[in-house]
């Protein structure tokens, strides 16, 4: 007698056989109740956010006053005005120091620009992350950057962020998946309350730190940064960060040019990942201990302050002025040069700072060049060379153009801003396999693909890949009789059928031996022998992913394929059909056939005279 539970198929016995989970309902997405749990936690975690960057903002301000003011202030100022003398060399290399202390002594994690630590964590590290981080790293960065350190807050406040969300999530029963999530929801809360760009940080929590496109993961990340919207305007200020609304009536030929500056944005980011990492292999050979090469990173900031000083910090005053045109040429060209060199050298040397600030002065500055040539203001070139080395840099081409769009608070310039990121992404992918935040992960082992697809096991039905008619065994036959026949076969699993065709278990060569080894009665029915276990089964019109799920779940190497209505055998699908959905995608991506070809008469005419001859 059979008793069917769920879609297992078990054998009567006082042992309950395990049912399999009952199917998800198929849909365009697998969301649940549990993401509004999730909503709910973001915004905590966003207004944690938005107080984290509001603390490090004037931390920062406070380390610059200090260190060249001599002031206890946290009033944010300019280094334009810092004097020239041995004390700007000597500020930098003393907070060099004190970063290389705090990561020998604290946390390595704590260098670099924060980033690439935080998709290592969502990727390799189940997103847990520790308290010591989301200490170490605002107080290393307040100090790099505060000491003269050409970097920006949104790296260092996206990691300190993540880290908030991560904490957070460890105190709740929650997955992987979910505390990813809440991780990815701090980091957008950070980046929100600093630059009041909520849908860039959520396409950057798409583009750079999710890895996938799902209700769970996009309501609580857009939460998070519209929950930072909300506080911004108490703990910030409200509008645009860079008012901007020189937008120039382009000709015909205008997102051309757009299109130019990208790629010339593509050339410089390229340029730059290359020298960042080549500079990092030189630090490599230095014969001294890494805790000292931030100082001599802090010691090339300084000599580049001694030439220009506006290349020091984080540089939003300079930003202002490239975007409303009140610089030279020979300014625009010293910040460019000194920053670029500073920001190399300082950032190989594994010191603590983010990238964007950094990269939006260098895009911006190459911008305000090609925009001498240009019709229109070259404020607006500008904007278009910082949009376009964020997408290129970042590998991150939306985020690139709706930041930018966002804190200049002007949306025309959106079609401009596409025309430019489209063409730095381009450049960036087909020149460097890796990005500047990814190299830095793969150099330690790791390899990332930031490339979204849809599953395809989600998209095949079992009928497509399952063997029909397959070989069987009689549940009534001998334990002795099916060893020979196992044995005897060509196949390493055989489902079990009853008189009505119905499965009630799947064996294999393993469960074979094993019955070998220790047989029963010469007369024992293969029935008797398979007495509590249960045959988890598919439908034809399952998708794959089903049966995958149910064969890691049972640890089984094959499943049994029933007709919906009967319940009789119909086929059975083992790994090795898997990959046939694997070897279709492949197939599918390769081939390359015309549909519609020209034909050519005089090929076409001679086929008919060889016929007819």
């Amino acid at each position: 007698m059979l008793i069917e539970t769920g879609t297992a198929v078990a054998t009567k016995s006082k042992a309950p056989a395990r049912a399999a989970p009952a199917p998800r309902p198929l849909g365009d997405f697998t969301a649940s109740p549990r993401v509004l749990v999730l909503v709910a936690m973001a915004l905590v975690i966003g207004s944690a956010g938005s107080v984290a960057a509001y603390a490090l903002i004037k931390l920062i301000a406070l380390v610059t006053q200090l260190a060249w003011f001599g002031r206890f202030d946290t009033t944010p100022v300019s280094l334009a005005d810092a004097a020239r003398t041995p004390w700007m060399v000597a500020v930098p290399v003393i907070g060099g120091l004190l970063i290389g202390l705090m990561a020998r002594f604290g946390s390595e994690k704590i260098r670099g620009h924060g980033i690439p630590e935080a998709i290592e964590a969502i990727l390799i590290g189940q997103s847990r992350m520790s308290p010591k981080v989301a200490i170490l790293k605002p107080l290393s960065s307040a100090i790099s950057i505060g000491t003269g350190g050409p970097f920006g807050a949104e790296g260092p406040i996206i990691m300190t962020g993540g880290a908030i969300g991560s904490l957070f999530a460890q105190f709740f029963h929650l997955s992987s998946a979910e505390r990813k999530t809440l991780l990815v929801a701090g980091a957008a809360s950070g980046m929100t309350a600093i630059f009041g760009t909520p849908m860039a940080a959520v396409l950057l929590a798409v583009e750079l730190l999710l890895f996938e496109w799902r209700p769970r993961s996009f309501l609580p990340v857009t939460a998070a940064a519209l929950t930072a919207t909300a506080w911004r305007p108490l703990v910030f200020e409200s509008g645009p960060l860079f008012a901007f609304s020189g937008v120039p009536a382009l000709p015909w030929w205008g997102l051309a040019a757009c299109a130019m500056v990208g790629i010339l944005a593509g050339l410089q980011s390229a340029l730059l990942t290359k020298c960042l990492y080549t500079l990092e292999d030189l630090f490599e050979r230095l014969p001294i201990h890494w805790m000292w090469w931030p100082a001599i990173g802090g010691l090339c900031i300084g000599l580049g302050g001694l030439i220009e000083p506006r290349a020091l910090g984080v540089g939003y005053d300079v930003i202002g002025d490239l975007l409303a045109g009140h610089l030279l040429v020979q300014a625009v060209l010293a910040i460019l040069v000194v920053k670029a060199a500073i920001w190399l050298l300082a950032l190989s040397s594994g010191t603590s700072g983010g990238v964007l600030a950094p990269l939006l002065i260098l895009g911006g500055a190459m911008g305000w060049l090609v925009g001498g040539v240009l019709p229109g203001n070259p404020g607006f070139w500008a904007l278009l060379g910082m949009a376009a080395m964020l997408g290129g840099t970042m590998r991150a081409p939306l985020t690139g153009a709706v930041f930018a769009a966002e804190i200049t608070g002007d949306l025309h310039t959106l079609p401009a801003l596409l025309a430019a990121t489209a063409a730095a992404y381009a450049v960036t992918v087909l020149i460097l396999k890796r990005s500047i935040l990814t190299e830095k992960i793969a150099r330690r082992g790791q390899h990332i693909t930031r490339e979204y697809g849809i599953d395809p096991f989600e998209l095949t039905r079992v009928r497509d890949v399952m063997v029909s008619r397959p070989e069987t065994l009689s549940a009534n036959m001998t334990v002795t009789a099916a060893v020979e026949t196992v044995e005897r076969g060509e196949h390493r699993t055989y489902p079990v059928i009853d008189a009505e065709g119905r499965p009630i278990a799947v064996v294999s060569g393993k469960d074979a031996l094993h019955w070998k080894m220790s047989p029963g009665g010469p007369e024992e029915a293969l029935a008797e022998r398979l007495t509590g276990q249960a045959a988890v089964i598919v439908h034809p019109g399952d998708v794959v992913a089903r049966a995958v799920d149910l064969m890691l779940g049972r640890h089984q190497g094959c499943i049994a394929v029933t007709e919906v209505e009967t319940g009789r055998l119909t086929g059975i699908v083992t790994r090795r059909d898997l990959l046939k959905v694997r070897a279709e995608v492949i197939r599918s991506e390769g081939e390359r056939r015309v549909y519609f070809a020209r034909r050519n008469p005089l090929r076409r005419g001679a086929c008919e005279r060889a016929v007819r001859g």
